[in-house]
């Protein structure tokens, strides 16, 4: 079976490490990928927003499966390309990504589905906007409506906060064209959960939750970024509460999808509000997460190309996707000043010192002609380690974090803290 995955980053390498488990998987072709997938899979020099390119390289390579990682292609409509082109593809088309492509549409089908979420506003108007938060309680989230690579939600506490958070979006457009629309939200209160499920378009199978931690700095500081972090499974959100948030947030959604006659094959990650026993929605993901697939791949129990082929091809069966027991954690390793202004073309060292039993995901990084790798984005890496509790799993992650180095490498070192604490 041939295999191409569709992007670069830590998410990305996470598949390709998985698929090349398997005996059936005979290729993997990664566009463009990294120098972490370079030494697993072939690396193809076509963007991940190039859809002709795409096409015409899962056509010549004659490609049993795409499968599309990060959210912009998919915004695009590259499954529809593809599977225009006769190519079997893992992923929503564009209409069914609206669901992350547009905040706006994901609350609007929120609404009509029940699925308990924040109240939210939707504005185009500036000072129809500026008018609405005066008259607000905070705190209150500013959002962009469109995609903004995870950086689009700004906590607002005062009224002055929310005004010069919608100059931004509406007026400054520093998220471009995700800015024509801004949402805003209630503050919801709780602690943030990550669930990710596997559907057919009918069918639902949840992932193992986890936990993500999108600012800068430890203890939750800083900007926000795309994750520093991330753990699994959580200690507050057991079984049950999976069950739970399977029914209550993601089948009524994949069912409204499909009555809509909306193709969602794919991933569909709910990020949650957990307090107490009550569960709301937060935001819709079309796609795997990034930190969250280097997390919860490695406690996947069963093959991942047949889960992938099933969704593609609408026979998914629940009962076959299997989790390993056990705890993981990771740690991104990142450039410094990240998530502005940061330097690319640093050389990485120690990664041969890094124990077996650990992987190493690649985000941000390149390969030269002589084969050093180099630092070429913000998160440059991601260190994953899994172990029988959460305190022996954080151990062993931080203690391979320390023997990898590059010029102003930054990191969290609070990540999954809270577990042992």
């Amino acid at each position: 079976m041939r295999v191409l995955v569709v992007g670069s980053g830590g998410r990305e390498h996470a598949l390709v490490w998985k698929l090349s488990q398997e005996s059936r998987i005979s290729e993997i072709v990664v566009a463009p990928g990294n120098a972490g997938t370079a030494a697993l899979a072939e690396n193809a020099p076509v963007a991940a927003t190039d859809l002709a390119g795409l096409t015409e390289l899962a056509t010549r390579r004659r490609v049993d499966l795409v499968v599309i990682g990060p959210e912009v292609p998919l915004a695009l409509g590259v499954v529809d390309v593809l599977q225009a082109a006769g190519i079997r593809t893992f992923g929503p088309t564009r209409a069914a990504a609206q669901i992350e492509s547009s905040k706006a549409f994901a609350h609007e089908m929120m609404q009509k589905c029940g699925v308990p979420a924040a109240e939210t506003r939707v504005f185009t108007s500036y000072s129809a906007a500026r008018e609405y938060v005066a008259n607000s309680s905070y705190p209150l989230v500013v959002k962009a409506d469109g995609l903004a690579a995870g950086k689009g939600a700004i906590i607002t506490v005062t009224e002055s906060e929310a005004e010069e958070a919608l100059k931004d979006i509406l007026n400054r457009r520093v998220f471009g064209d995700a800015g024509n629309r801004v949402v805003i939200e209630e503050y919801l209160q709780g602690r943030e959960v990550s669930l990710l499920a596997f559907t057919d378009g009918t069918r639902v199978a949840p992932m193992v939750p986890s936990c993500d931690y999108k600012r800068a700095l430890d203890y939750d500081e800083g900007p926000n970024t795309g994750g520093m972090g991330c753990y699994s499974p959580p200690g507050f959100f057991d079984d049950t509460m999976v069950q739970r948030a399977t029914e209550l947030a993601i089948a009524p959604v994949i069912r409204a999808m499909r009555e809509n006659a909306l193709d969602y094959r794919g991933v569909l990650y709910a990020g949650l509000m957990v307090d107490g026993d009550q569960i709301r929605v937060l935001e819709f993901n079309a796609r795997f997460g990034d930190p969250e697939t280097q997390i919860v791949l490695p406690r996947l129990g069963s093959s991942l190309a047949d889960i992938l082929v099933s969704c593609a091809e609408g026979t998914l069966d629940p009962s076959t996707v299997e989790w390993k027991a056990g705890c993981s954690v990771g740690v991104v390793l990142a450039s410094g000043g990240y998530p502005d202004h940061y330097e690319k073309g640093c050389p990485i060292s120690g990664l041969d010192l890094v124990d077996r039993n650990v992987a190493v995901f690649h985000a941000g990084t390149r390969l030269t002609h002589d084969g050093r790798v180099l630092t070429d984005g913000g998160r440059v890496m991601s260190i994953v380690a899994t172990g029988n509790s959460m305190a022996e799993a954080r151990e062993r992650v931080y203690a391979n974090v320390t023997k990898v180095y590059f010029s102003n490498m930054m990191y969290r070192t609070d990540i999954a803290l809270r577990e042992v604490a």
